[in-house]
């Protein structure tokens, strides 16, 4: 009797233990049916049918959409590389397995500014490594030659880049602050000769000033940061390695007597992260999995959660990740956060629903709707 009591207790045990494994995939990663993860398979494929059938108008030649969204700003110019795009592509992951993609997830695209999610990332390691100690410490005690000086950029944290409320002022790599996406009303000295906002006060989208950030990081890695992304992130969840981040033509700058690229956070003059589909599911399912892959804490916990904590500028952007905190996309979950590229890239953490949702040239103004769809799929079993 005492060993058929231990043999049903040992069974129940190792079965429940194995019912919990977290899964992780390999270098091919495992497909599981709408069934297996008791999802509504005739949503699912809606999901897909819908994704397929709202592709982005931007064009496919991206040199041309680039032009196209900012050649209206003084003196824009594009300095870094451009590359044509790919129709639409997506994966939809439910505990770590894939249950729907469509497109070609192996193809390389630019991402646009999903790469400032990346950057943030970089950030992340940093204040983890002990490297910046706190990312309330003003950014000239760390980068001081110049690029922080004065009354208003001496009063910068790595905080204000990261929630992109700085308004550093400034030209880096011929480029400067004011051009980029500058308002409607007045002219250039008007935007020149504005009154600079208190650093953690107003948000502005401005990838001069993420370029700061990423120049500013290299300063303090002191080695190019799609090196520390390889190695630190990529690599270690099995990335391929046919993504590249590149910079621009001109931001080559001396560390330690060797020229380094600084890279940018996005395709806004060119450059920024080009990568598949599947390496940026990779990605989002580290994030999904609170920094962790399999036994290693690649980033901490603490910096995942940090990530994703509404600002003081504006509640719906975080450390350059954005939120669904004002319900923008209406019967999903408030509690997803994602990473934003222009032309309808995204890369969506579902914590409440265990999902990751990658999405390459979808339309903006249906990416709710389609989240809702894959919401339902879950809702409804």
């Amino acid at each position: 009797m005492r060993n058929k009591l231990f043999l049903a207790l040992f069974s129940f045990g190792f079965f429940s233990s194995s019912a919990q494994t977290t899964y992780y995939p390999d270098s091919i990663w495992q497909v599981k049916t709408a069934a297996e993860m008791m999802m509504d398979k005739t949503l699912l494929d809606s999901a897909v049918r819908f994704a397929v059938a709202n592709e982005n108008k931007f064009d496919r030649d991206l040199r041309i959409a680039t032009l196209k969204a900012y050649g209206n700003e003084p003196d824009f110019k594009i300095i870094g590389p451009t590359k044509d795009r790919g129709g639409p592509a997506g994966l939809i992951i439910m505990n770590g397995y894939i249950v729907a993609q469509w497109g070609d997830v192996n193809r390389v695209d630019m991402t646009n500014s999903v790469t400032k999610s990346f950057l943030s990332t970089i950030a992340g390691l940093a204040i983890d490594e002990g490297l910046i100690r706190n990312v309330s410490d003003k950014v000239y005690n760390y980068v001081w030659d110049g690029t922080f000086a004065g009354e208003h950029n001496s009063k910068i944290s790595w905080e204000h880049l990261l929630t992109q409320s700085s308004d550093w002022s400034g030209t880096l790599f011929d480029l400067a602050d004011w051009a980029d996406r500058p308002p409607k009303e007045g002219g250039i000295d008007d935007w020149k000769n504005r009154k600079l906002n208190e650093p953690g006060s107003f948000f502005k989208y401005n990838d001069v000033r993420v370029n700061v950030m990423a120049y500013s990081l290299l300063q303090v890695f002191r080695k190019p940061l799609p090196m520390v992304l390889k190695e630190k992130i990529m690599d270690p969840i099995g990335a391929s390695t046919t993504w590249r981040w590149y910079g621009y033509d001109n931001s080559f700058i001396n560390i330690d007597g060797l020229m380094m690229q600084s890279v940018s956070g996005g395709g806004h003059h060119g450059g920024g992260l080009f990568i598949s589909t599947l390496d940026q599911a990779r990605f989002g399912l580290l994030f999904l999995r609170k920094g962790k892959w399999r036994t290693q804490q690649l980033i901490s916990e603490k910096w995942v959660r940090a990530v994703h904590q509404p600002s003081s500028a504006f509640k719906d952007y975080g450390y350059m990740w954005w939120m669904n905190n004002s319900k923008k996309w209406k019967d999903v979950s408030p509690d997803i956060y994602y990473a934003n590229g222009a032309g309808g890239n995204y890369i969506v953490i579902d914590n409440e629903h265990g999902l990751v949702v990658v999405t390459r040239w979808m339309d903006d103004s249906k990416m709710g709707e389609l989240m809702k769809i894959i919401e339902q799929s879950i809702k409804n079993n």
